[in-house]
This record gives C-alpha cells, structure tokens and sequence, in this order.
C-alpha cells in the first residue's frame, strides 16, 4: 500500500464504503486512478471488490442497479453523482476472437486481478488503505512511459485493440512507448484484422488529436499501414520536389501534427488528402510532380471513410476538404466569396486549417509566399463575414418572388435568373440592393428570350 493520495467522488466512496461495512473489499481501479494521479478529470469512474455479483445486488438492494454484465462479474450502481460500474476481482481465460475473453474466473486476489490489465498506469487501484500498484505503474507515469503488464505479446494476443490503445494513450498524454511494448506492437499489429471497425476508429480519432500524435505515426507507419493499407504506398515515397524535404507518409504526419485543434474531420483529412499521390507520380527536369492528386486522393479516402465507417457527416467533410486541398484559391474578395458559395462558411474554414497545416509541413525556405497567401485569404474571409457581403442567394435583396413578379413561373429559370444576379454582385458589377438586382434580372430575361 502506497501514502499517495487519489481523489475520489462522494458516489464511489459511498459504494467502497458500504461494500467494506459488509465485510468486502473495494477500490476504485483503472483509468480513474491513473487520471487521478496525473490531476486530470477521470470520465468514468469503476470500482472493483472481492464481492461476487450476487453479493453486490444484496449489498444494494434498495439502490437502483443496472445487471450490465453479470457473465463478466459487473455491475452498475446508480448514486445523486452518476452511475458506476462494480466489477468482480477475475481472471480472464483465452481470447479466442482477439478482442473478448472466451469466459472469466471470479478471484479474491485484487493482484491477479490486476495483473490481467493492458498497462502497468491502468493497473492501479486506490481504496480506503492508500495506493495499490504491483506492476509499477506510478513510476511509468512519472516517466511517461506506456508498458505493458507482463508479457506484450499475451497482452495484444488477448485483446489485439490494445495496439491502438498503447498508441492511443501515447499520443493523448505525449508519453512513450517502452521498447519491448513498442516491439510487440510491430510484430502483433495484423492481429489488428481481428477487430471491429468502429472500434479501431474510435481508436485513431483519439489518438490523432493528441499532443504526441506526430512521433506516434512516424514510429508506428506500419500499424497505421495495417489499418489503413492505401497509406502503405506512401511510406517512403520520396517526393523529388524543392517543396517538400519528407516522404510523402512523413509530410502526411507532420501535417496531422501541425493542426492542434479538435475537428476530427480536419485531422482526418489531413491523414488522407495526400494518399492518391504515388498513383500519380511524374518527373521532369523540375523534378516530382503530382499532378491532380486530389481526385484520386477522394476517391481512396471515401472508400478508408466506408471501411471505418465514419458517419456521413464526418465522411461527406473529410472528402470536400480532401478533394479541395490543393486548389488554386486567389486571395481577392470575389473568389473567396465563390468558394464561401460553393462549400460554405465552416468548410472554408477547415479548408484553410488545412491549408496552413499542409505549408507549415512544407521544406523549410519555401513556405513564406504560401503562408502570406493563407493569412491573406484568412483575412478576406474575416472582413467578408463582419461586413456580411452578399456570397450566397440567401444574402440577396431580393429572392424567387420578386423573380416571379416579372412574369416567370416557378421552375428552373428562376433559379438561373437569382444564380445570375449572385453572380453580378459578387462580382461587384452591381450592389446588393434590390432596384439593381431587378435590373440585372430583367436583362437577363431578355437575353434569355432573345438569346
């Protein structure tokens, strides 16, 4: 037992303490203590006790509680603070599916219990008696470290998503992975085949918007590789280019790094919007070249997008910010207020996030003009969105009725007519009023006649 203090809240004391009134034991485990020790809020709180589940349900029988699993020896206490899972002391028995133990022992030993966990920082448990941590877990907190509790090789063979999480929680906490748990994870990582899609996305969108994210991708390509197999060709992929001084898998990482932010559309997009480049690799006397890279690159992204099934949202953002990364955008107020009517406000938004990304990830010396450009488009959009300039119909003087008050019934051409008016004003040919509007849709609608 350890003199070292965890926060706790008053639902768990009060479980810990009732379950001890009754002659068990009981300790807050996981997480909770490993986020306690690093002052950090915990999001769930589990409590484990040599009281089997029955033992439990009596213990609480006049609190409301939820029989989340009683096969694996949990559960769930509803208290004033929230609910909180009560877990059985087990041994797990073999993962035949590399991800469920096939069946669970009950155990009165907190230490065995313990010793079936991922990490030696989530192998800890704190009770009424202080800190208990046989695996040295407080130590690898203090020195950042991600180890494996005993064998690695049996840790991923039981539960291959553990790959994901080592790799997960170094990236979260900018901590690093011990040699022979980073070892394993290179030799284990197909096992990763094993595991269900939502669950390896899960995975990969916690970890890419850690602090530590960028030495995770450059240390573990081929996990990422394993689990996104079209980034495989990027790996090593020397882009030839005065532009560019990494592989294009390095340049992609650097540029999932350079966004600190938490839009897990943008870190996606940034992690896909060079993939199609090996397809289209050409030289010449200037070098590399990836001419149209972009359309490829959607293409390959939206079948990653299908695989991990994103939701469509997220999906349909990744793959407009990927097709649109690399285009040609001219810092003037009428072509921001065209790309503000083609993909929208939050879009461009992303769009230029990523913009930035992608310069700063660009060779050193070459990325000055490129920054001026963004913070200049970036400015543009700032002054077009206070002043509220007219960049979509909605911002028009006049709408579909006032169109149809010059004689033209509903349909296709009163659409045509408003495109055309929006098109006048964003050029600033004529302003947003509706006297002017009218004009212009009245020519229009002769030309039309005429034409």
């Amino acid at each position: 037992m350890s003199s070292i203090s965890v926060w706790m809240p008053p639902g768990a004391k009060s479980i810990i303490r009732k379950l001890k009134m009754h002659g068990f034991d009981a300790y807050i485990v996981g997480g909770c203590v490993r986020d306690g020790l690093l002052h950090l809020t915990p999001h769930d709180w589990d409590i484990c006790t040599n009281a089997r589940p029955v033992e439990v349900l009596k213990c609480f029988s006049e609190n409301r509680v939820i029989e989340t699993g009683l096969k694996h020896g949990t559960v769930t206490i509803v208290q004033d603070d929230g609910q909180y899972e009560v877990t059985t002391f087990r041994i797990d028995g073999t993962y035949s599916d590399n991800r469920h133990p096939d069946k669970v022992t009950f155990t009165s030993e907190l230490n065995e219990d313990l010793s079936r966990r991922d990490f030696t920082m989530n192998a800890m448990a704190y009770g009424p008696d202080g800190l208990v941590d046989p695996f040295g877990g407080v130590n690898d907190l203090q020195d950042g470290v991600i180890r494996c509790v005993g064998n690695p090789d049996d840790r991923f063979a039981e539960d291959a998503l553990r790959i994901l999480r080592a790799m997960r929680f170094a990236s979260t906490y900018g901590f690093h992975i011990a040699d022979d748990t980073a070892n394993a994870i290179h030799r284990n990582k197909d096992r990763l085949n094993n595991i269900a899609a939502e669950r390896i996305q899960s995975e990969l969108c916690k970890m890419l918007v850690g602090r530590g994210v960028l030495n995770v991708l450059l240390e573990f390509s081929d996990v990422m590789a394993a689990i996104i197999p079209e980034l495989g060709p990027c790996i090593g992929f020397d882009q030839n280019n005065k532009y560019h001084e990494y592989t294009v898998y390095d340049h992609i990482a650097h540029t999932v790094a350079n966004y600190r932010g938490p839009d897990i559309s943008i870190k996606m997009a940034l992690l896909l919007h060079d993939i199609g480049k090996p397809m289209c690799y050409t030289e010449d006397h200037n070098g590399g070249h990836f001419h149209g890279h972009a359309v490829p690159g959607r293409e390959i992204a939206e079948t990653v997008m299908n695989r991990l099934r994103f939701d469509n949202k997220t999906k349909s953002e990744v793959l407009e910010l990927v097709l649109y990364h690399d285009a040609v955008i001219e810092p003037k107020a009428k072509v921001v207020k065209r790309w503000l009517n083609k993909v929208g406000e939050n879009r461009f938004e992303q769009l230029l996030k990523i913009r930035m990304a992608d310069i700063l990830a660009h060779a050193k010396g070459t990325q000055q003009s490129r920054i001026d450009r963004c913070m200049a488009l970036e400015s543009i959009l700032v002054d077009v969105l206070q002043e509220e300039q007219c960049f979509s119909m909605k911002d028009l003087a006049i709408g579909g009725a006032e169109v149809m008050m010059l004689g033209i019934p509903q349909g296709k051409l009163v659409g045509e007519t408003l495109n055309y008016v929006l098109d006048m004003v964003i050029n600033g040919d004529i302003p947003n009023e509706a006297g002017a509007e009218i004009d212009a849709a009245k020519k229009y609608l002769a030309e039309q006649r005429h034409g």
